[in-house]
């Protein structure tokens, strides 16, 4: 399979299937950057994709992405993790809203198609036999929700990870890398199962333990919360729905990294039910140490 021309962003034709927060950033990104000619906005409600176009988001809104692959140049969906590798969603059967799988068979050869999952494992594996699909994660977010929350520079300075696979075709790879720069991004390359185990740690178990945080105060304790509590507890405020999706997808590393924390946990309790003011002192001050090693490196 050839590469598609690539050398002049400005003849692409980027379609966005999802325009939510990631999407509306993107699409607003790449409007301000000028790297795509046409951004077609793809989603389930029509009166949601209009608004979107209505605010500048993108150039063309429609609810049947069939109707614009033949013009596309690149496909990037930004739908939930549970979603992307569907053959078409079950309540589209007139397919005006499609997953990767019938993008592949609806298009014609070399259109290229990414995602913005946080999970890789369970998309990836299911679309082993389409070499121009290439997992992309841009380790950039927000728990706001809606187009509405859309941020051209959501993406700039951060990292992207790309998960290719055995069958992935390296010219693929190379395009979406320089697409993904072109936004302002860095960008590095893992397998789907690295990239699942490390996001378990850095990501999905740091929302678990927000959550869980979040509703251990009671509401007469509310009016005593200060910035330390809402700083932490930040990331419970995203869409369950989401969030329950990537969590049971990459359940097993997130059950691998629950398991860490109790045991990062009960060292803790045991210093203090055992008075030991000097390994408290240790324990946080190997806490602090990390977080101040963070702070040229922290993406989301």
């Amino acid at each position: 399979m050839n590469e598609l021309p690539f050398s002049s962003p400005l003849e692409e034709t980027v379609v966005i299937v999802g325009v939510g927060m990631i999407g509306g950033s993107l699409a607003a990104a790449l409007k301000r950057r000028k790297i795509a000619r046409t951004v077609i906005g793809v989603g389930r409600d029509q009166a949601r994709i209009e608004a979107a176009r209505a605010a500048g988001l993108i150039d063309e809104a429609t609810t049947k992405a069939g109707s614009v692959l033949a013009r596309a140049n690149l496909v990037v969906f930004c739908t939930p993790v549970e979603r992307v590798a569907s053959d078409v969603h079950s309540a589209f059967a007139d397919q005006s809203f499609t997953s990767v799988k019938a993008v592949a068979q609806a298009s014609e050869s070399g259109l290229l198609m990414t995602d913005v999952g946080s999970v890789k494992g369970p998309i990836c594996s299911k679309l082993l036999n389409i070499p121009n699909f290439v997992g992309s994660h841009p380790i950039a977010g927000s728990h706001r929700q809606g187009f509405e929350a859309a941020d051209a520079r959501l993406f700039e300075g951060r990292l992207c990870v790309l998960t290719p696979t055995s069958a992935t075709l390296e010219p693929s790879i190379s395009r979406l890398e320089r697409f993904w720069r072109a936004l302002g991004m860095r960008t590095i390359r893992m397998s789907p199962d690295s990239h699942d185990a490390a996001l378990a740690v850095t990501s999905h178990l740091p929302h678990v333990v927000a959550a869980a945080l979040a509703t251990t105060v009671c509401d007469d304790h509310r009016r005593l919360t200060g910035t330390g509590f809402r700083d932490t507890t930040r990331v419970a405020a995203g869409d369950p729905d989401l969030w329950a999706g990537i969590l049971m997808n990459n359940a097993e590393q997130v059950v691998n990294g629950i398991d860490e924390m109790q045991q990062r946990l009960s060292a803790y309790r045991k210093a203090l039910e055992n008075h030991n003011l000097e390994e408290v002192r240790e324990l946080l001050k190997d806490g602090q140490q990390f977080r101040m090693s963070l702070d040229e490196t922290i993406h989301e």
